[in-house]
């Protein structure tokens, strides 16, 4: 017999991360308050690119905006992850490289919420490339979580320790 979505998402590893309408718990809003804070870290970091960021990461976080105000598809934002990944992997900036992937990372957050790690992880290690202090970023990007609902912070916070994305950057 055929699981229905809401049984596959229940018994998927990544359950809270899914959206209601796969049989996850994260609303709508939740998943637009995650792909914000995604894209805020990003855009933080956006000036280590310099005056030549590339237009597809640009494109990348106005498509996450967009998609935030529900004025854009879950397709369109798969679509500027890849062009955003595909600036990283041309770049020959480790720090650009960074900060390309934390905008398709961003951006993918419309796909699937856990992305939102992503962007926010990239953008610490874009930091780190640039010479620049880590602590500094990381308590900035934790006072814009404050921002999110408890239960959001806790997600964000729970994951990111599991995956020990810390000891990665």
């Amino acid at each position: 017999m055929k699981m229905t979505s809401k049984e596959q998402a229940q018994r998927s590893k990544r359950y809270h991360w899914i959206a209601a309408h796969r049989g996850g718990p994260l609303s709508l809003s939740d998943r637009q308050q995650l792909i914000r804070w995604a894209r805020e870290c990003v855009e933080h970091v956006l000036h280590l690119a310099g005056p030549e960021v590339d237009q597809r990461i640009i494109d990348a976080l106005v498509t996450a905006a967009a998609w935030e105000n529900g004025k854009t598809s879950t397709g369109d934002c798969m679509k500027k992850s890849l062009g955003a990944h595909a600036a990283a992997r041309v770049s020959t900036n480790e720090t650009h490289k960074a900060i390309a992937r934390a905008a398709g990372q961003a951006v993918a957050t419309a796909h699937m919420a856990d992305h939102s790690l992503g962007g926010a992880y990239y953008a610490l290690k874009a930091i780190k490339l640039a010479g620049l202090e880590l602590a500094t970023e990381k308590r900035w990007q934790e006072e814009r979580l404050l921002v999110l609902p408890v239960q959001l912070q806790e997600l964000v916070k729970a994951t990111w320790q599991q995956k020990k994305l810390d000891e990665r950057i």
